[in-house]
């Protein structure tokens, strides 16, 4: 019985280090949305895997690597959440794969699609004529992202974690200085301090990171 206990210790802890970090890191590694996630679950999984019969690996070693995963995890999204280049690195970058009712092959080759793949992800979204798309996006998790000519309202937002989203200031033809007037016509001091930020109609809907200023805002309102 005895030499079946630390193959118990190991899968015990083995499920709390997962519990942990997926209510730490968030529940994006329920459904992965980025190669960051992707490779968190694998690891992760590799290491409880790969360690649980092996008897060489104690069960303090064991408990050190999944603390030194934890954080190296942590670090990464960090930086990824505060850092465009990090983010770029980390996840990757949107592809522009049509531009003004256009596909670009080239682009499309380099991100991994077949020319059935990318109509068949225009398919999915009712698309049926690429001439009636004004820009479409590859994202990192594969999703195609549309904005169809006379569409006010990109579905996807203008900042995101207190950053600007280059891709839609292009489609609106619109650049950075312009969105931190936006931003500051709202009472907030730069980009950084918003959460998302929604383009609808022409006009911004701010969710700043503190959400006592938004409560403030909206008393002030009524």
């Amino acid at each position: 019985m005895n030499i079946y206990l630390p193959i118990l210790y190991k899968l015990a802890i083995g499920l709390i280090a997962l519990i942990i970090q997926i209510n730490i890191m968030g529940k994006g590694n329920l459904a992965p949305s980025n190669a960051l996630d992707q490779v968190q679950n694998y690891v992760l999984g590799g290491i409880i895997g790969g360690t649980i019969y092996s008897d060489t690996i104690t069960v303090f070693q064991f408990m050190v690597v999944l603390i030194m995963w934890t954080l190296l995890v942590m670090i990464l999204k960090f930086l990824k959440e505060h850092s465009r280049l990090a983010k770029a690195v980390i996840d990757g970058q949107p592809v522009n794969v049509i531009e003004n009712g256009r596909i670009d092959a080239g682009k499309v080759i380099l991100a991994g699609l077949s020319a059935s793949d990318l109509m068949f992800k225009l398919r999915e979204q009712n698309i049926y004529d690429v001439s009636k798309v004004k820009r479409a996006v590859l994202e990192q998790n594969g999703q195609l992202t549309l904005i169809e000519y006379g569409d006010q309202s990109p579905k996807y937002p203008i900042i995101y974690d207190g950053q600007a989203n280059m891709e839609v200031l292009d489609a609106i033809d619109q650049d950075v200085d312009w969105l931190l007037v936006q931003v500051q016509k709202q009472g907030y001091t730069n980009i950084r301090s918003i959460f998302v930020g929604e383009y609808i109609e022409g006009q911004i809907r701010l969710t700043p990171y503190d959400q006592t200023d938004l409560n403030t805002k909206i008393r002030l309102k009524k």
